[in-house]
């Protein structure tokens, strides 16, 4: 495994309940701020596998990004049992879900 997978399941990891962050922050913070889409390829791929809260992982638009039905809605569910409250058209209010960790290390849980 790559030390920027290992990074990005790493923060995954400690995204707190009733917070989100986005692809692309969680790129940046690994250490390759142009790899969302790789980030989207670990969370497609290694979810299940090491238990990832995939669902609080939204788009830099505060944007549930999945476009199938059941995956959506999943995704909904899941975010608003954690108390996050979801908008029209999947939209999360950044400012106030939006989990920005310390600069210090992600602890490797």
């Amino acid at each position: 495994m790559t030390p920027f997978t290992e990074n990005v399941i790493s923060i995954i990891r400690n995204i707190p309940e009733g917070k989100v962050m986005t692809y692309g922050q969680i790129a940046s913070l690994a250490g390759s701020p142009r790899a969302a889409r790789q980030v989207v390829r670990i969370l497609h791929s290694m979810s299940k596998k090491y238990r990832l809260p995939w669902h609080r992982i939204i788009n830099a638009k505060g944007q549930i990004a999945l476009q199938d039905d059941e995956s959506y809605h999943d995704q909904l569910l899941s975010l608003e049992a954690e108390g996050v409250e979801v908008g029209l058209n999947g939209i999360i209010d950044l400012r106030k879900y939006q989990w920005h960790p310390e600069c210090k290390k992600i602890d490797q849980a």
